[in-house]
């Protein structure tokens, strides 16, 4: 199966100027904790409910005035449509993420592929629990 067959094709995006209480209103909207960043039509960074949480909110910045830019994660984990689930799924669990942005051979983001929809889509529980397993595993100390 191809990640372009279980991804979430519809995405919601943030530009890299908006505030953190925008941010914050499109993922309560939508009901969704990542949003791929963009600035100048270019995919930049990922922000997620966490990183307004722990990067914003818990050092006392007001969401009001401090920016997407200012808290967002610029590295962005992807795969590509094309690929194979089990690809994408060791690439989450190589890079211990939850979640990667699909784009297509162009660079142009198509969709979000989540844990949850490898766990769902592919009724494999093997891959599904191996994938869970690695994301979840503490990160090496440096």
């Amino acid at each position: 199966m191809r990640v372009k067959e279980m991804m979430t094709p519809s995405v919601e995006i943030i530009h890299a100027d908006s505030n953190l209480q925008e941010a914050a209103a499109k993922m309560k909207a939508r009901d969704i904790g990542p949003l791929p960043v963009f600035e100048n039509g270019r995919l930049v960074g990922m922000l997620t409910d966490r990183d307004i949480t722990v990067r914003a909110i818990a050092e006392g910045e007001d969401p009001t005035i401090i920016r997407v830019r200012d808290i967002m994660t610029p590295e962005v984990m992807y795969c590509f449509e094309d690929q194979l689930v089990g690809e994408a799924a060791r690439q989450m669990q190589d890079q211990q993420v939850r979640r990667l942005v699909v784009l297509n051979r162009d660079q142009q983001l198509v969709g979000i592929i989540s844990l949850g929809d490898v766990a769902v889509e592919t009724a494999d529980e093997q891959l599904a629990g191996q994938t869970l397993e690695q994301v979840s595993a503490p990160a090496p100390r440096s």
